[in-house]
């Protein structure tokens, strides 16, 4: 496995700086956590299980899935050619996860594409394109203790965004969850109520535009922000030069904060 540190190619004099007037204190304390998280791009053995059993551990306490004696969560896009699936570690411990696939005419395959079909694969023979993250999930005892987990890992898709900039950030919800992406991701809601293989409840799907502010976010969300560098390695592939498992930090803190 490959870790890369992304601040010596930007300077240590262009950080943000946490006491900026201009930042607001949940920023400045996202900021603070992040010191301590790491990415990974989980693409074989070990890493790749361990994020299959966190899915089946928290879906299974909020009755999302049954019990299963395999005890992990996976399926056929976990393997497809344009999945990147990502674990997020806290002070080395695997706290969260989320899988994107990159959904565009040439490859159009993706878990929303699946279940909803019928309304994108039209908008994608005419061009469009999708971030579509799926299979977000979270270690319930840290999910406690950094009630931030969920910016801290969907940061990865609006990154995903800013980098392949599609037409549009796909995400397939559960009804309750949908005050956080209208509120975080300006999304709206396009289908209601549609089973999802594999979960036990219906979801909706919504779509937030793109690109969605690095610059709109980073005014509310100073930790959105990314190097080029850091993007370019969480959106490397294998043949690309990187076959191993990579660890990225995160990058928001070098680039200088803009109120």
């Amino acid at each position: 496995m490959d870790t890369h540190f992304v601040e010596g190619s930007v300077g240590k004099h262009t950080g943000i700086e946490l006491n900026d007037p201009g930042m607001n204190a949940f920023s400045r304390n996202v900021l603070q956590l992040m010191e301590h998280v790491e990415y990974r791009i989980c693409r074989s053995g070990e890493d790749l299980e361990s994020i299959f059993r966190l899915r089946y551990d928290s879906y299974l306490a909020v009755g999302m899935i049954k019990a299963e004696a395999k005890r992990i969560v996976e399926d056929e896009f976990d393997y497809s050619a344009n999945v990147f699936n990502y674990g997020v570690y806290y002070d080395g411990h695997l706290v969260s996860t989320v899988r994107l696939h990159h959904a565009t005419r040439q490859m159009p395959i993706s878990p929303s594409v699946k279940v909803f079909g019928d309304v994108l694969e039209p908008r994608i023979a005419n061009g469009a394109s999708y971030i579509d993250p799926s299979r977000f999930a979270a270690d319930k005892d840290w999910s406690a203790e950094l009630r931030v987990l969920p910016y801290i890992t969907l940061r990865l898709a609006l990154i995903a965004c800013h980098h392949f900039k599609p037409t549009a950030c796909l995400t397939a919800i559960k009804e309750e969850h949908s005050a956080f992406y209208r509120r975080v991701f300006i999304a709206e809601p396009i289908v209601r109520g549609r089973i999802y293989p594999g979960l036990t409840t219906p979801v909706d799907l919504w779509q937030a535009p793109c690109p969605m502010s690095p610059d709109q976010g980073a005014r509310r969300f100073a930790f959105f922000r990314s190097t080029a560098l850091e993007r370019r390695l969480l959106f490397s592939r294998p043949d690309e030069g990187h076959s191993a498992s990579l660890t990225i930090l995160p990058s928001a803190k070098y680039i200088r904060h803009a109120a």
